[in-house]
């Protein structure tokens, strides 16, 4: 059983023990901390947006986390069925204090989390986050009297307000999207993808088939939309009927594409594609984290933009994204943000800014794909057991290369090795128990090489 607290928001499996797990105990505490927080901040608003993914225990959390909030004396608007960047948007559209978004992302069924955000709709900074864990850790709250308990209404509104947010935004070519008459099929994941997708791509003019659409939460398969996870959609794509494979995870706010030849397009270049074409109309700087591919360097600076990296984390881009002023960016994994809309990941606006690209590029997709610089990304793990000191690990490695010529060492999350052909960067999982190993070089071979040498160099360093 697990629940960790970090800067993504408080994540766990369901079922078990008070403090070991995402249990009914725990998120009364935590909701009630988080409230408790932004009753600080004395907002205008007395509103709290409430909205969750498809999963299965997404029913009992929202109930136990809107019956917590309306305890705290805070008004609760609850969205339903809803997507991140939806949560994101009509904490915005609403002018409320903050928002829950009730989604542990790409992890397995039998997890949940609660994502916080701020009155912009927003992710809480690292030191926000903080001060609710600690408000939590002293359970330093105070619950309202019955003639201050906060209300309770639902608002089903909002799929479609961001349908048209993103319609409305000047670089998505409604137009040109319609006339290209693009068939493409989806993996919505049994999420719900499988309920505001089919309204954008309708909207768009986009002939559409979708696959594991039923909203019930029981994921089709691992629902991190990596290659070897997506055997079902990539085997359509290869019958030759579509244009493109569109695949989110179960909160949609990661987008990754399929060829219309059934090969990856790769999650690491939903961004490198988006960003050329905004950077085409609207020439700026970008940002990605550590752990993207360098091919957005490359793009952003044939385009005559700066590119900066940041700690992994969406609030960590974004804060980067504002202090560099950005015109896009994102994470590696298929997070796409764009600040026209707003700053969260989004895969309702990639997949408008992608499909206006392909529509007005008239080519194919993987001929799109072949634009681009080509490097390959190696994605490990090492599983930790309880004892071990991953900061010492990660101390020693950052020692054992820093001596070496030709390497560049960054630490300001993790550490990540620069070679001047390839890199490799290790850090602490913010979601799960492990350290994740990415790699990137010319080829695949190489790229997993280099990971798995350091791999083993942390093997080594535990023995």
């Amino acid at each position: 059983m697990t629940l960790i607290k970090s800067i993504s928001g408080i994540r766990g499996t369901i079922g078990g023990g008070a403090g070991d797990t995402l249990n009914p105990l725990d998120i009364v505490k935590f909701t009630a901390a988080y409230a408790t927080f932004i009753k600080k901040q004395n907002h205008a608003s007395n509103t709290i947006v409430v909205g969750r993914d498809a999963r299965i225990s997404g029913e009992m959390v929202k109930n136990v986390v809107c019956g917590t909030l309306m305890g705290m004396g805070f008004d609760v608007v609850n969205i339903g069925l809803a997507t991140t960047p939806t949560t994101e948007l009509a904490v915005r559209m609403c002018q409320a204090a903050g928002g829950i978004i009730i989604t542990a992302s790409h992890n397995p069924r039998h997890w949940n989390a609660l994502k916080l955000l701020n009155h912009e709709g927003e992710f809480l900074t690292a030191a926000n986050g903080q001060e609710v864990l600690s408000v939590a850790e002293h359970e330093d709250f105070t619950f309202a009297d019955v003639d201050h308990l906060g209300s309770y209404r639902e608002d089903n509104t909002f799929n479609q307000r961001h349908i048209d947010s993103v319609l409305a935004l000047k670089l998505v070519d409604v137009e040109s999207i319609r006339k290209a008459h693009f068939k493409v099929v989806v993996d919505a994941i049994n999420s719900v993808g499988g309920i505001i997708l089919p309204e954008f791509l309708k909207a768009l003019g986009v002939e559409y088939t979708i696959l594991n659409g039923n909203p019930n939460g029981d994921f089709a398969h691992n629902p991190e939309p990596l290659e070897k996870n997506l055997s079902g959609i990539m085997g359509e794509m290869k019958r030759g009927k579509y244009d493109l494979g569109i695949v989110v995870d179960p909160d949609v706010d990661r987008l990754a594409f399929i060829c219309e030849d059934g090969t990856m397009f790769g999650e690491e270049y939903t961004l490198v594609a988006v960003a050329d074409y905004v950077l085409t109309h609207t020439p700026g700087n970008t940002v990605s984290n550590l752990s993207s591919t360098r091919a957005l360097r490359d793009v952003t600076e044939k385009h005559g933009g700066h590119y900066a990296a940041s700690a992994v984390g969406e609030v960590n881009v974004t804060t980067k994204m504002k202090a560099e002023h950005a015109v896009i960016g994102g994470e590696g994994n298929g997070g796409v943000i764009y600040p026209e809309s707003h700053y969260g990941r989004d895969a309702l606006v990639g997949i408008g800014l992608f499909l206006s690209s392909l529509a007005q590029k008239h080519c194919t997709v993987s001929a799109l794909r072949a634009t681009f610089p080509h490097y390959s990304i190696a994605k490990n793990r090492i599983d930790l057991t309880p004892s071990t000191d991953v900061d010492a690990i990660l101390m020693e490695v950052k020692t054992l290369y820093g001596k070496e010529a030709g390497v560049q060492v960054t630490d300001i999350d993790g550490v990540k090795l620069d070679f001047p052909d390839k890199w490799v960067h290790l850090r602490k999982s913010n979601t799960e128990p492990i350290i994740r190993v990415y790699s990137e070089a010319s080829t695949m071979d190489e790229a997993d090489a280099l990971g798995k040498r350091l791999m083993q160099v942390v093997y080594d360093m535990q023995e």
